[in-house]
């Protein structure tokens, strides 16, 4: 891996960085193929390519399972702009036991899933996830709003998690990207929830700005580089990487807080997806863990390595 000093720049370019828009917002329709997709990609030439087919397939459930739900409601546009008002995110997280779409979720979700192919450790987590009732339900839930699931039921949370990215990514489809606005470091600004990863992108209008990406609800909101994504610091910025990797995907790490985050080059990868990428990235987590820095954000599909 290669090391750091006190403060090193991004090295890649950002000099055509132009005005990029501040959010952009998911598409529940394509958002899940297009990462099941990049999965069965990574999964060609990985060694962890029997876990990154399950999670193609736990992707493409999640996109199935929406063809049967309602579509999502439009927020009353006097709470956005209160929210806004008051630099608060528009999707409150703690409304989803008053929406009903929250149980055909998961309840199709958990359906879908079960049909697949997965290890035997999985299908049994599954199986105690399936029998839980709606107040467990909300409890696991808010485990995973806290970006802290529990040791011994992990795999039952990112069950819960994967139902949860589709009821907020339908919610935040429908919001008005306009009217985001920047809430704190490392929330995003629909959901407020933490990021799984930044991206640098490639997009017309947009080359060479980095975007973080909320692990719930898929929004990306745009993040200026070399500033931790976790304290806002801009002093002792480093990138580690894993040599011979291309340097796709580098560890972000900050002397300041001494948490590190990953950060993806999808500039120079155009396939590259927030989620795919750093599941498939385990290795640099791997070597990370023997530094002083601790991860941050929040990337439930690694949580149990």
């Amino acid at each position: 891996m290669k090391g750091k000093s006190a403060v090193v720049p991004d090295p890649t370019a950002i000099g055509d960085v132009s005005s990029p828009p501040f959010a952009r917002l998911p598409d529940p329709a394509l958002l899940f193929l297009a990462r099941s997709k990049r999965l069965r990609q990574l999964a060609e030439v990985s060694i962890l390519a029997p876990y990154l087919v399950f999670l193609a397939q736990l992707f493409e459930a999640q996109h199935h399972i929406q063809a049967d739900l309602p579509l999502p409601e439009h927020p009353d546009p006097e709470s956005i702009k209160r929210v806004r008002e008051f630099e608060m995110p528009p999707l409150d997280r703690d409304t989803i036991e008053v929406d009903g779409t929250i149980s055909a979720i998961f309840d199709g979700l958990f359906a879908a899933v079960d049909t697949i192919e997965k290890p035997a450790a999985a299908a049994e987590a599954l199986g105690r996830v399936t029998r839980t009732d709606a107040g467990q339900r909300m409890s696991m839930a808010r485990a995973v709003f806290s970006g802290a699931l529990p040791a011994d039921a992990i795999a039952e949370h990112v069950f819960v998690w994967a139902a949860l990215q589709v009821h907020f990514a339908r919610l935040a489809s429908v919001l008005d990207a306009a009217m985001l606005v920047p809430v704190a470091d490392g929330l995003c600004p629909a959901c407020g929830s933490g990021p799984v990863s930044s991206m640098v992108v490639g997009w017309p209008g947009s080359h060479g700005a980095r975007y973080c990406s909320c692990s719930l609800c898929g929004t990306l909101w745009h993040y200026v580089r070399v500033k931790c994504t976790l304290c806002g610091s801009t002093k002792g910025i480093g990138y580690q990487e894993i040599e011979g990797q291309g340097g796709a995907v580098k560890a972000e790490t900050c002397d300041e807080c001494q948490g590190w985050s990953k950060i993806i080059y999808q500039n120079t990868e155009p396939a590259a997806d927030p989620v795919a990428d750093d599941v498939a990235s385990l290795n640099l987590d791997l070597l990370m863990r023997e530094g002083p820095y601790r991860r941050g954000g929040f990337a439930p599909l690694l949580a149990g390595f």
